[in-house]
C-alpha cells in the first residue's frame, strides 16, 4: 500500500458502496445474502455482487466480501458454489472466522484473499502467524488489543501479513462480536448475523423477597444500560496508529446510512492524508476533521481499549448524539445557481445548509428556494426521494451531502 494505510468502509446497500467510493475509501466490505454477520442491511445478490465489483474496480478499489458466520452443518452444502461465483464476479477478498469456512475458500475459491475477521479472536503473534503459514494474507485483529500489543505483534509478524483495526464506530459488548445474549433471550443467532442488540436494552435491579418492586441502579427512572458500549473514535490518533504498523483502518457500520459511511470515510481519508503529507512528531489534526464526526448520529466517543482500561460503557443512556440531519443529495452539479435534489429529510426555503463535497471541505449555504419537477414553487420539503430543485447562492458539486443542524 503505497501511500500509506487503507481506508476500509463499510457498504451495506449500493448507495452506501457509492459513498464509500466518492468520500475516499481505499476499499470497501460488504455482505451477500449468505454467510454474512449482518442480515438487517439490505446486503447484495449476486447479480448486485457484479454491479458492485464493477463499480467498486472501476475506481481503482478494492472488494471485500464478509463470509464470517459461524456455520452450522446444515449451512456448509452451500457454501462451495456460492464461494465459487463469488471468486468468478471478482471479489478481492473473503472475510472468515471460521477454520472449515477458510479451508473450503481455499479449495473452491484459490484466487480470492482470505482475511481473518476480528471474530477469530487474533490477539497475539502467535495466532497471526499460524493464520499466516496457513494461507490467511490478513488478520482483523481483535478489538481488545492495546496499540502497543498491536506494535509487538507488528514486529514479530512476516512483513507482508496485512493488519487491519477498527477505528471507527460501534463497539459489542461481546468478545470479539461473540455474543450468546442474543440467542438467549430472543432465540436470534448473534454468530449467524441476527442479532437483536439486547445490549442496548434498559436493564432493572430485582429482589427476590421484594416481588414486583425493581431497584433502579442509576438514579433515574429509565433504568440503567449495563452493557451499553461507547461508540469507538481513533480519529486523534492517526498517528499512533499508523506506528504501530496498521495496514489498513476499518470503519464500522455496515448497518449504517450512506450518510454516516460519507462523512466517517471521509474524515478518516482526510485525518490520514494529513498526516502523511507531514508525519511530524507534532502533528495535531485540524479540528474541522474532528467536527465532521460531530456530526453524524453517533454514541459518545471513546478510544475503546486501544490505551488500555479506559471505560468503554455509557450506562447513563441508550440514546444517540444527534447535531445534524441528512436533507438531500445533490444528483448534478447545480447550473446557474440551481441544484437537483433528491430529498431525505424535511428542511425549509430559508434554511441554512451545511454541504459535504465529494472534494470533502464542507461549506455553508441557503436554500433560497425549491421547486417541484413541475416547477411548482414549495415552501418546504417533506416527501422522501422527492426530486426537487433547490436554488443557493454556492455552486454544489454532484454527489454533495447536504445536511441541517438541528435546531434541539
Amino acid at each position: 500500500m503505497s501511500r500509506g494505510p487503507e481506508i476500509l468502509s463499510p457498504a451495506g446497500d449500493r448507495e452506501c458502496l457509492e459513498s464509500a467510493l466518492t468520500f475516499g475509501a481505499d476499499a470497501v466490505y460488504l455482505g451477500g445474502k449468505q454467510f454474512g454477520m449482518r442480515t438487517a442491511p439490505k446486503n447484495f445478490s449476486l447479480e448486485e455482487l457484479t454491479d458492485a465489483c464493477r463499480l467498486t474496480h472501476n475506481a481503482g478499489k478494492r472488494l471485500y466480501l464478509t463470509v464470517n458466520t459461524l456455520p452450522r452443518n446444515a449451512d456448509l452444502p452451500a457454501l462451495p458454489d456460492y464461494l465459487c461465483a463469488c471468486e468468478q464476479l471478482g471479489v478481492d477478498a473473503f472475510i472468515i472466522a471460521d477454520l472449515g469456512v477458510f479451508e473450503i475458500a481455499r479449495r473452491y475459491a484459490p484466487s480470492v484473499e482470505r482475511h481473518i475477521s476480528t471474530q477469530g479472536g487474533v490477539m497475539n503473534y502467535a495466532a497471526a502467524r499460524a493464520w499466516y503459514e496457513m494461507g490467511a494474507s490478513r488478520v482483523v485483529l481483535a478489538r481488545e488489543m492495546t496499540l502497543d500489543e498491536i506494535a509487538e505483534l507488528r514486529a514479530m509478524t512476516p512483513k507482508d501479513l496485512e493488519l487491519e483495526c477498527f477505528v471507527h464506530g460501534a463497539m459489542c459488548v461481546s468478545f470479539s462480536g461473540r455474543c450468546l445474549m442474543s440467542s438467549y433471550l430472543t432465540g436470534r443467532d448473534a454468530n449467524r448475523g441476527d442479532c437483536a442488540q439486547p445490549c442496548r436494552w434498559k436493564y432493572h435491579l430485582y429482589e427476590e423477597n421484594r416481588e414486583g418492586q425493581f431497584f433502579p441502579i442509576e438514579q433515574d427512572g429509565d433504568g440503567t444500560y449495563l452493557y451499553n458500549s461507547r461508540d469507538l473514535c481513533m480519529i486523534d490518533h492517526i498517528p499512533a496508529l499508523v506506528q504501530a504498523g496498521v495496514s489498513s483502518f476499518k470503519i464500522e457500520g455496515r448497518a449504517k446510512s450512506y450518510y454516516y459511511t460519507a462523512v466517517t470515510t471521509n474524515a478518516y481519508r482526510k485525518a490520514l492524508d494529513e498526516y502523511l503529507a507531514n508525519p511530524s512528531d507534532d502533528y495535531r489534526l485540524s479540528p474541522w476533521i474532528r467536527d465532521e464526526l460531530e456530526k453524524i448520529s453517533h454514541r459518545a466517543y471513546s478510544t475503546g481499549f486501544f490505551f488500555g482500561s479506559e471505560p468503554g460503557q455509557q450506562t447513563h443512556d441508550g440514546g444517540y448524539i444527534r447535531r445534524y440531519d441528512a436533507v438531500a443529495v445533490c444528483v448534478g452539479d447545480s447550473v446557474d445557481g440551481v441544484a437537483a435534489i433528491t430529498q431525505r429529510n424535511k428542511f425549509f426555503v430559508g434554511d441554512t445548509l451545511d454541504v459535504l463535497p465529494p472534494s470533502g471541505v464542507s461549506f455553508t449555504t441557503v436554500c433560497e428556494s425549491l421547486t417541484t419537477e413541475d416547477g411548482e414553487p414549495v415552501d418546504a420539503a417533506p416527501h422522501p426521494m422527492q426530486k426537487l430543485y433547490m436554488k443557493a447562492p454556492d455552486f454544489i458539486p454532484a454527489r454533495s451531502v447536504i445536511r441541517r443542524k438541528n435546531d434541539t
